[in-house]
């Protein structure tokens, strides 16, 4: 009786092994690298050994702002927007993935198809600090991408995730050039100081109270803090050729066209947005030198630091 019951429970043991389709019931990727096809298609992934786990959707879904605190960008799992997890017969490799015509092996053994849930996207700006002055730059933008309710069709049956990780997809970001030359200029009308190249231009609306044609004492430099209105610093990328008859004029022209702007964030006294004047004697006339301390830049929700001492540039105005 002892030997029927166990030859009994062996067989319920195999029964419940299902051979012809593959039944795990865990995903992790949680040490797989993310990667991108470069070409021919849209889709992120990540690979290991056997198995690959694949994102489709449009690369405009990446957008290059960090998200505000508990805002990310949620997309429905469609169509549109695929999740898929594959199996296959052998080692699978970035061409299974990402060429028009893939390599005739691995061959694909089984595959679960997300039929619901959402795309979460949250994104933080990676940036770099250089040591010497404490400027930041942009280099890239981190977008953590979690699935939420996501429910994958397989061959047994479906399964559901209330939360399940996909990781950080990497875009990169390109640098603004900042390639001023340190010599202002300034609007006889407006009195704002602008710094200018053939694609970009960083002005100051400046105190007039800060450019008086008159030394400053020793280590005494006139200062201001940067604000909304007075003393306000802005930083323009164009997408067309600059050119100085932009600059000075009663209205803003609409060419060329503005691709990026920044302003800078409202100064605190003695700690941030500081401006410096330190005005010399020059010829027949006087070199105003400006200095931006601690000033930091924004758009959106984006920002990044000009360091703990940025020249601004060197004014000549005369008598």
């Amino acid at each position: 009786m002892k030997r029927v019951a166990s030859l009994l429970v062996l067989a319920l043991l195999f029964n419940s092994c299902d051979d012809g389709n593959l039944t795990l019931e865990t995903i992790d990727f949680s040490t797989a690298t993310t990667q991108k096809c470069t070409t021919n298609n849209n889709i992120i992934y990540k690979l290991k050994e056997k198995e690959s786990l694949l994102l489709d959707i449009p690369e405009s879904s990446f957008v290059n702002e960090p998200s505000l605190v508990d805002t990310p960008v949620l997309l429905d799992i469609n169509t549109t927007n695929r999740v898929v997890y594959r199996f296959y017969d052998g080692t699978v490799a970035s061409p299974t993935i990402c060429e028009s015509i893939p390599p005739a092996t691995p061959i694909v053994t089984d595959q679960w198809t997300a039929i619901a849930g959402k795309i979460q996207i949250f994104t933080t700006a990676v940036k770099t600090t250089n040591a010497t002055d404490n400027s930041t730059k942009i280099t890239g933008y981190s977008h953590n991408i979690v699935f939420k309710n996501i429910t994958f069709a397989k061959s047994s049956g479906t399964q559901v995730y209330e939360t399940f990780a996909f990781g950080d997809y990497v875009t990169s970001a390109t640098s603004l050039p900042f390639g001023f030359d340190k010599t202002l200029e300034q609007c006889p009308t407006s009195k704002q100081i602008y710094d200018n190249n053939s694609s970009e231009a960083l002005t100051l609306d400046i105190d007039p109270t800060l450019i008086v044609n008159s030394a400053t004492p020793l280590n005494t430099p006139r200062t201001g803090l940067i604000s909304a209105t007075v003393n306000k610093l802005t930083y323009r990328l164009f997408s067309g050729l600059l050119t100085s008859s932009y600059f000075c004029t009663s209205t803003v022209p609409t060419t060329p066209a503005i691709s990026e702007e920044w302003i800078a964030v409202a100064g605190v006294s003695n700690v941030s947005g500081i401006i410096e004047v330190t005005t010399t004697s020059f010829g027949t006339g006087f070199k105003h030198t400006i200095v931006l301390k601690n000033v930091t830049m924004k758009k959106g929700n984006n920002d990044f630091k000009l360091g703990d001492s940025y020249l601004y540039g060197e004014l000549l105005t005369t008598n």
